[in-house]
């Protein structure tokens, strides 16, 4: 039987899923009966949580925002979350790293001893990404997609000139940037945007949302990465066989996909931007290999070994020795 305790915590987090719970059914997933659940909610209430409640028989409870913050209840799964999520803040790209610092201190301040020893023993190094997004621009940028409002910003990888206009879609975090999806006015087609680059500019009508070319924004910056414009695939795949454990390949196959061969070895089929980038991804492991497929592939196999040949055989260019006037 868990303890009062135990179970409030069980109760607060139940409730913080969802909008609206049903008495009965409060009841049943914390395997106690509707009265004890009454009794928990009236504690929770005495510690601050704003918890409506309504009659009858499909009566139940609804946890509200609440004008002053009440204890903090963590599960211990909750705790190591905000100690990770925390200290990965110099990673994300989003100049918070102080913010996060002081957050991760007061957090720590309100947790029972047990969890503060938890989160406090877990500490690492956190590489920093290479550029950092200014809070504000993330705030701004963030709240006009979400309210469907234009956005004017200068670019600053643009010479100066006229703000530009678009329809932000969406905000995308990839390997330690940020990405802003919208519609381009001026240019009338879809863009990416880095924030890092963007500086948001005051006023902004409502506008209706199209439909983003591959279906969400995430997809739409993947594909771009990929040298798409309409799904998250690459412009060319092949397959090749190597004489290596796919355990030896594993590391370098990221979206592709690896299956093992009866002799030991493995077969792998990936994709790239062009025939010679899957060919210089092969050339990496320095075995012998095969090439399956496609034809285009080992067309363009043949291409690299003449450029190769041209490479070896080009004359070596004479140098002027050293204090030589040229």
């Amino acid at each position: 039987m868990p303890t009062t305790s135990s179970r409030m915590l069980a109760l607060l987090s139940l409730l913080q899923t969802r909008r609206d719970w049903p008495g009965p059914v409060l009841a049943e997933r914390l395997d106690v009966t509707p009265r004890t659940v009454r009794r928990d909610v009236d504690r929770l209430r005495e510690l601050g949580y704003t918890i409506a409640s309504s009659k009858g028989p499909d009566g139940g409870y609804r946890l509200s925002a609440g004008s002053e913050l009440p204890p903090l209840l963590f599960d211990d799964a909750q705790a190591v979350a905000i100690a990770v999520a925390l200290q990965s803040v110099s990673s994300s790209g989003v100049d918070l790293d102080d913010a996060a610092a002081r957050a991760l201190l007061t957090v720590r301040q309100v947790m029972p001893s047990r969890l503060r020893h938890r989160i406090d023993g877990i500490r690492f190094s956190d590489a920093a990404a290479r550029e950092q997004v200014d809070p504000a621009v993330l705030e701004s940028v963030s709240a006009a997609v979400h309210d469907r409002r234009t956005l004017r910003f200068d670019y600053s990888d643009e010479s100066d000139g006229p703000p530009r206009r678009a329809e932000p879609h969406g905000v995308v975090a990839r390997a330690g940037r940020w990405y802003l999806v919208a519609w381009d006015l001026d240019r009338e087609d879809w863009r990416t945007f880095r924030l890092d680059r963007l500086r948001p500019k005051a006023g902004g009508v409502p506008f209706a949302p199209r439909p983003i070319p591959s279906g969400d924004a995430a997809a739409f910056v993947e594909a771009r990465f990929k040298g798409s414009t309409d799904a998250a695939v690459w412009p060319v795949y092949g397959e090749f066989s190597l004489p290596l454990p796919p355990a030896a390949v594993a590391p370098w196959v990221d979206d592709g996909d690896l299956e093992e061969l009866p002799d030991g070895g493995c077969r792998v089929r990936i994709g790239s931007w062009s025939y010679a980038g899957l060919l210089s991804w092969v050339l990496r492991f320095d075995v012998d290999f095969a090439i399956i497929a496609p034809p285009e592939l080992q067309t363009a196999a043949g291409v690299v070994v003449a450029r190769l040949a041209a490479a070896r055989t080009a004359p070596t260019p004479v140098r002027p020795a050293p204090g030589a006037v040229a």
